[in-house]
């Protein structure tokens, strides 16, 4: 998953990117192409391919962290891209290059398939590792996974994953636990009945919808029935993973989650300052479990130095405010000033 670079520079990068690939594609593709593309079309064409191959990619390392792995594939991908918006007949002196960002895209496939075969590898040892631990899954999978494999985006959707189905369809055995450095997020708020509410909607609408489009076009009904079973599914495990891991703060850290959408590890030393009755701006990351109407954060943690949040599909984000709204704000009161 892409993250994207917080500076200006990253989004004049992915403007000047944007206006790469649409002149390029007016160039061959609008109903002026037969008056503007002269009659010898090498380095027109030729120039079209710097910018898929090496213009473009360039502006994504601009725009977005990538690895060297990921350049790689966009500029293969440039060559391939390039293959379906320049016509046949003019890309025909160029068709090596297409062959060429196949072959490069195959070496890109390859090397996460070998991230994967790795992750299955070591999957007895990672479930070992973690059950060894007292802390919860939703906290030691990902890190428990790159203590033997190197993080990677294929990794680290694939381990999103299987939170989303450990807390949909492995964990109603659990109770939600208790203790006095445990505090719930949700119980004053309607999360679980705003999360019901949706999975209902979308079993009405799954229901209508399906049957509706069932006889116009089988395939677009199935493929909304899929996507519409894994939103239920997902909305399942976030309620499980909202009531089973509650705000819990030890000796020397602070754990904290909302569900599968977000969660962090702080270390107590690295709080800065408590902001009480203070207000959220656009940059603080909010764990305030939803409600019909949106509740105002108890307190604001200021950090010493930006820590680092993992967000949906195991993205990371670097954070040096978090604003919390918990069901006993006396108790983590208490427990923050020890």
């Amino acid at each position: 998953m892409l993250v994207m670079r917080q500076n200006s520079f990253a989004k004049w990068a992915l403007a000047l990117l944007l206006l790469v690939l649409t002149s390029n594609f007016l160039l061959y593709r609008s109903p002026l192409s037969s008056l503007v593309i002269p009659e010898e079309t090498f380095w027109v064409v030729t120039g079209s391919l710097i910018d898929f191959a090496f213009v473009a990619p360039l502006l994504m390392l601009a725009a977005f962290r990538l690895s060297l792995k990921h350049f790689a594939g966009f500029v293969a991908g440039g060559f391939v891209l390039a293959r379906f918006i320049i016509p046949s007949l003019y890309f025909e002196p160029f068709t090596f290059l297409f062959y060429i960002g196949i072959g490069l895209e195959a070496v890109v496939l390859f090397a996460e398939l070998a991230f994967l075969g790795l992750l299955l590898y070591h999957i007895p040892a990672i479930v070992r590792a973690i059950k060894e631990k007292a802390e919860s899954p939703l906290f030691t999978l990902l890190p428990t996974a790159y203590e033997r494999i190197k993080p990677n985006l294929l990794v680290n959707v694939i381990l999103s994953e299987s939170l989303i189905f450990y807390y949909a369809f492995c964990s109603w055995k659990k109770k939600p636990a208790k203790g006095p450095n445990l505090i719930s997020l949700h119980k004053n708020s309607s999360a679980i009945a705003f999360y019901i509410m949706l999975i209902h909607a979308i079993v009405i609408e799954t229901i209508g919808l399906h049957w509706w489009l069932h006889d116009k076009s089988l395939v677009l009904s199935i493929v909304l029935l899929i996507l519409n079973i894994y939103s239920v599914v997902y909305f399942v495990g976030e309620i499980q993973a909202l009531r089973l891991n509650p705000l819990k703060i030890t000796g020397k850290k602070l754990y904290v989650s909302l569900g599968l959408s977000k969660r962090m590890t702080v270390p107590l030393e690295a709080i800065a300052q408590l902001h009480w009755g203070a207000k959220a701006d656009k940059e603080t990351l909010s764990f305030i479990a939803k409600d019909f109407v949106e509740p105002e954060p108890q307190v604001i943690i200021e950090f010493k130095e930006p820590q680092e949040a993992i967000l949906f599909f195991g993205r990371t984000k670097k954070v040096s405010h978090i604003a919390l709204t918990v069901d006993h704000p006396a108790k983590l009161k208490e427990l923050l000033g020890q």
